[in-house]
């Protein structure tokens, strides 16, 4: 399948389960598709990046080693995507990094996630947390940030400024996982 051909299929991907399952393990099947359905996620003007980003996230759901040729790629051009039904997906995928990243069994995420590709993903995650984003894009990207905070002593201490900052102000889905994480950063600190 070529890029156009699999840009024409992204058009028939909607909301439903079944369709992005069905899209993600199409990609999984034929990896030869990653490559061209991060072109199409990272062509971030275009409506259909959002579709692509649906179906990546659900890939990386399924098996996020999937990922591992693509660090580069994904982590250069993360920061970039704006659409919010791309953007979610995305701060999802970086959720996963991460969750595998700071893992206790030992995977390939720990073996080949750079200094680099961190850095990237916490910028992207930080710059989620303090604009205009939706819930969930927040509530991964603090998640996310905690998690990498355990190996990066910096990132604990500038996530609790901003979620004490911004409690009150925020939804109450935010509020609910924001008291989580920072009864869970107060935790570390106390250690």
């Amino acid at each position: 399948m070529t890029k156009d051909q699999l840009y024409k299929e992204l058009d028939y991907v909607n909301h439903s389960r079944e369709k992005r399952i069905h899209y993600a393990n199409l990609v999984i099947n034929n990896p030869e598709l990653i490559a061209p359905l991060l072109e199409i996620l990272f062509t971030v003007d275009d409506k259909i990046s959002c579709r692509a980003a649906w179906v990546f996230e659900f890939m990386c759901s399924k098996q996020i080693e999937e990922v591992l040729p693509y660090l580069d790629t994904f982590t250069e051009n993360m920061g970039r995507v704006y659409l919010d039904s791309a953007v979610r997906p995305i701060a999802k995928v970086s959720e996963l990094i991460s969750k595998s990243y700071s893992s206790k069994t030992d995977n390939q995420i720990k073996q080949l996630l750079t200094s680099v590709h961190i850095e990237r993903i916490v910028e992207a995650c930080f710059d989620w947390m303090i604009s205009n984003q939706k819930v969930a894009v927040k509530a991964y990207s603090m998640q996310t940030l905690y998690l990498l905070g355990k190996s990066i002593d910096w990132i604990h201490p500038e996530l609790l400024i901003i979620l004490e900052r911004d409690f009150s102000s925020q939804s109450a889905a935010f509020r609910a996982r924001a008291r989580h994480i920072i009864g869970l950063l107060k935790k570390e600190k106390s250690k």
